[in-house]
């Protein structure tokens, strides 16, 4: 089992804008983001840490200007906070090992997909197409990725 972890050697490689997301809580402005229009098969990891958050398989087009995924391909590795900073009450989506800012969970997902809307930073996210997960020891995730329609 690989061992995920926020290392101080990495977090110092990471853009600002990475930088500002993940370790200040940041958001991308919406529209932006590296991953937004990413319709390729593959998975997305934690920029710190480097695990394994969300499938393409479970990628949709929601049209609130962040990448959204319907579910985490590892609950284990998605902390959810409450959150009531900009005067509202959200639940903040982390990352178990990286402790990354990743971005927030709203109820408003595809019903026919368990309703959730896992709004996420591209900043946040590092993606791995499915072509490179075996050699990256991402290969136990293979049967979970497939063609993103």
């Amino acid at each position: 089992m690989p061992k995920y972890e926020r290392r101080a050697e990495v977090i110092e490689t990471l853009t600002p804008e990475q930088y500002r997301v993940t370790q200040r809580d940041g958001t991308e402005r919406p529209g932006t983001g590296e991953y937004l229009n990413n319709k390729e098969p593959g998975l997305y990891v934690d920029v710190v840490s480097g695990e394994p958050l969300f499938a393409s398989a479970d990628k949709y087009e929601s049209g609130c200007g962040w990448p959204s995924f319907t579910k985490p391909i590892e609950p284990a590795h998605i902390n959810e906070l409450r959150d009531t900073s900009l005067g509202m009450i959200r639940t903040e989506v982390r990352s178990t090992h990286g402790d990354s800012h990743l971005g927030h969970v709203f109820p408003d997902g595809p019903m026919d997909r368990g309703g959730l809307r896992y709004c996420i930073n591209s900043a946040s996210l590092r993606f791995i197409h499915r072509d490179e997960m075996e050699a990256e020891g991402y290969g136990a995730y293979l049967d979970q990725v497939e063609d993103v329609t």
